[in-house]
């Protein structure tokens, strides 16, 4: 067992960090090394308890990410009621591969429940009195997620919008990023979501002044800025989508995801970040990473806004597909969006955003 008390397992396979506080979000990492993991270990469960009042149903945004080299899997829980120790996700090994499993299940009896489950003993809250049995609140488990991969121009994928009570509630659209290593401070980039209405007019989501909402209009939520990334450590922004969103406005919506790169962050390639888009919805993960070719963004350290993906969202699907569209050099120009038929058009002209700024329109284009 690895947490904060025995913070790294004899074999040298996983090592617990202290929390970090950032932006008030707790973050709690475990670091493992596969090739120093015991061939016994065939399974390892991660776990999480919630000592203050309400439990894991007063926790917002709780989310888990496991990050792989260039790799990031985000995975989030559905709802809590009065579960104070959980099983986030389990590790395993198949066909000498290790693989992860979302989990979410919570125990109502936190830390004893969880140790018990585990066969650790645990000190008796009282002398003379047996620890009390797990229970187990009633939480459904979330299987392993399907994962489509878009990287090739012209590419696209679709995916159903389940109906009924038991449908997901909420379509998470993250972006990430890596530090390029170039060793400056250089490496923050915004998420940003340009949003076209049924109606022909836009409107655009960004930390941390026009966050959006997602019970209100227009029904997209951006959770909060990220100010840094590393190798080990990528940033991540994301938004909120109401899975309802087109039926909240009226018709089929459009979305551009692009992240951007503020001048101030001086010269630098947002290629070399190698930003991704990721859609969430239910079991179902979309990833968008358009591939450039090599030396293609060499001359390119003045563009400041990478497009990553759009999404179309009507009552009955999400269809999503690849861009790799970037602004001009030195352009503050964000993502325009326009329907013509049955067809999105994307062109690199609409209004300038900066943060804590009034958006000016341009010509006829203005944000809504």
């Amino acid at each position: 067992m690895v947490f904060f008390n025995a913070p790294e397992h004899d074999s040298g396979a996983a090592t617990f960090s202290a929390p970090v506080t950032q932006a008030g979000s707790v973050s709690h990492s475990i670091s493992f090394d596969s090739s120093r993991l015991p061939s016994i270990v065939t399974k390892i469960s991660i776990t999480l308890t919630q000592d203050g009042a309400g439990g894991f149903a007063a926790v917002q945004n709780l989310r888990a990410c496991v990050i792989a080299g260039d790799q990031v899997l985000e995975l989030a829980p559905e709802s809590f009621s009065q579960e104070t120790g959980i099983i986030v996700l389990e590790l395993y090994v198949r066909s000498d591969q290790l693989k992860v499993r979302s989990v979410w299940q919570g125990f109502a009896s936190g830390l004893a429940g969880l140790c018990n489950l585990y066969g650790i003993d645990v000190a008796d809250d009282a002398p003379g009195e047996p620890a009390a049995a797990p229970t187990l609140a009633q939480k459904s488990v979330n299987i392993a997620k399907t994962v489509v991969t878009l990287d090739k121009p012209g590419s696209s994928h679709k995916v159903t919008l389940e109906k009924g009570p038991s449908a997901p509630k909420m379509i998470r659209v993250s972006a990430t990023w890596i530090d390029n290593g170039d060793g400056r401070d250089n490496d923050d980039l915004d998420l940003r979501i340009g949003i076209l209405r049924p109606d022909g007019r836009m409107s655009i989501i960004q930390a941390p002044d026009k966050r959006g909402a997602f019970d209100a209009d227009p029904f997209v939520f951006h959770t909060g800025d990220v100010v840094s990334a590393s190798a080990s450590a990528p940033g991540i922004e994301t938004v909120e989508i109401n899975p309802a969103i087109s039926q909240l406005l009226g018709g089929k919506v459009a979305l551009v995801c692009s992240v951007y790169s503020a001048v101030e962050n001086g010269a630098v390639s947002v290629a070399s970040l190698k930003p991704k888009m990721r859609m969430e919805y239910g079991d179902q993960v979309v990833e968008c990473a358009f591939e450039f070719k090599s030396g293609f963004f060499s001359s390119m350290s003045t563009v400041y806004t990478y497009v990553i993906g759009q999404i179309e969202i009507d009552q009955d699907q999400i269809v999503l597909s690849p861009s790799g569209v970037t602004s001009k050099a030195a352009s503050e120009a964000t993502p325009w969006l326009t329907r013509k038929g049955d067809k999105l058009e994307l062109t690199m002209d609409g209004p300038e955003v900066f943060k804590g700024h009034p958006i000016e329109r341009i010509g006829k284009k203005q944000y809504f």
